[in-house]
């Protein structure tokens, strides 16, 4: 018990403030997230098991392992997390690959791997990879024009890779998109060139306008958020409308954690893509505006770690993390308010979902690894 006692005390003592800002926010957010599961799933869980608690028992295994993942990632030196990013990248996109052949299809994506007691999505842990081998190639861009053509080149490749098998072979656009703006972000603060930043961009409109043309559902999707007021026969906007009526219902301080009426089968996904709806609905527009404010907490707290960094590849990773959650939630949210069509992305920290929530804790857990790294080379604490 001493052994564990000394090795956790110099990981979680003696930090910065933006190290506990950021891992306080995070366990309340997943805390909150919970009670929302609880309450979102409860009608749901039972109609499926008959049981009221299924789903949050099962998310609260997730949360466990999630947790516990933070601790041992945010221990980890980080020359060994840059010494092993590229091979992160490739076991997650080896994953991904492995849905091409073996995945299963869940709300019309195919970007779920079965094993058995549960099911994993490899997209989660491949923005994680992305980013750790991304930040590794963008801290060797030099004055040598040849050499930083070649990392660009390099990142190009595996960026259409990894694209084309979420999107084009999973048929996931949502995860495609968070994908692609925060690598966008990345590159963008590592040193793009301008000129190739609005090439990138008209390229992933081009090709988001042709994935979205040629599938009938995604261009319903579409022309039914465009027009929110038209008929809708085939109840494209059923999940938004009803998610809208949530919103409405909570006004100022919501009908109370619990007691959502929305949640009894009108909003299918509701623990998952939409539980903002919930969020508004149970706590109204003080707790909806809570929630981002949490988001915004971490986005500072984890911009505040990445402008004390010296080293490029630590100031990368921590860039890319804050982008992926940051970003995502916004994305989420965007969904929900219906300033974006339904894209299936979940709310971090707080949607269910194993694969989301564990990739997540441990992204943020690379995070707490950086700044320690930081702090026990200065040999004190502080900002």
């Amino acid at each position: 018990m001493s052994t564990i006692k000394q090795s956790i005390r110099p990981t979680f003592r003696a930090q910065s403030k933006p190290f506990y800002f950021l891992l306080g926010t995070t366990l309340f957010t997943v805390m909150l997230g919970l009670a929302m599961v609880a309450s979102a799933s409860s009608i749901d869980s039972f109609k499926e098991t008959a049981s009221a608690w299924s789903t949050v028992f099962r998310q609260g295994g997730f949360a466990i392992i999630g947790i516990a993942l933070l601790a041992i990632v945010s221990t980890l030196p980080v020359k060994l997390i840059r010494k092993t990013s590229l091979l992160a990248l490739h076991i997650t996109l080896g994953l991904q690959v492995l849905t091409v052949f073996f995945g299963i299809e869940i709300n019309g994506n195919r970007n779920w791997l079965d094993i058995g007691f549960t099911s994993i999505q490899p997209s989660e842990f491949l923005k994680l990879g992305l980013i750790l081998a991304f930040s590794h190639q963008l801290s060797k861009l030099t004055d040598d024009p040849y050499r930083n053509r070649q990392v660009w080149l390099w990142i190009a490749g595996y960026s259409g890779l990894a694209l084309i098998l979420v999107v084009m072979l999973g048929k996931d656009m949502g995860t495609g998109a968070v994908m692609a703006v925060l690598l966008i972000g990345m590159f963008l603060i590592a040193g793009l060139p301008w000129s190739y930043f609005f090439g990138v961009c008209l390229l992933g409109v081009l090709a988001a306008v042709a994935l979205v043309i040629q599938s009938p559902s995604r261009l319903m999707r579409f022309e039914a958020w465009l027009n929110p007021s038209a008929a809708d026969p085939m109840g494209v906007n059923w999940q938004y409308q009803h998610g809208t009526w949530a919103l409405a219902s909570g006004g100022i301080w919501g009908t109370g954690l619990g007691r959502s009426k929305l949640k009894w089968s009108w909003i299918p996904e509701v623990e998952n893509d939409f539980i903002f709806a919930v969020i508004g609905e149970e706590l109204g527009l003080f707790g909806a505006l809570f929630v981002i404010a949490l988001f915004l907490v971490m986005g500072l707290a984890m911009f505040a770690i990445a402008k004390s960094q010296t080293n490029l590849f630590s100031r990368n990773l921590v860039v890319g993390v804050m982008l992926w959650i940051v970003m995502q939630a916004m994305i989420n949210i965007s969904v929900v308010l219906g300033l974006l069509p339904v894209l299936g992305v979940p709310l971090p920290l707080i949607s269910a979902g194993g694969s989301s929530l564990i990739a997540t804790l441990a992204a943020i857990g690379v995070v707490l690894a950086v700044e320690r790294d930081r702090v026990s080379k200065l040999g004190r604490s502080g900002s």
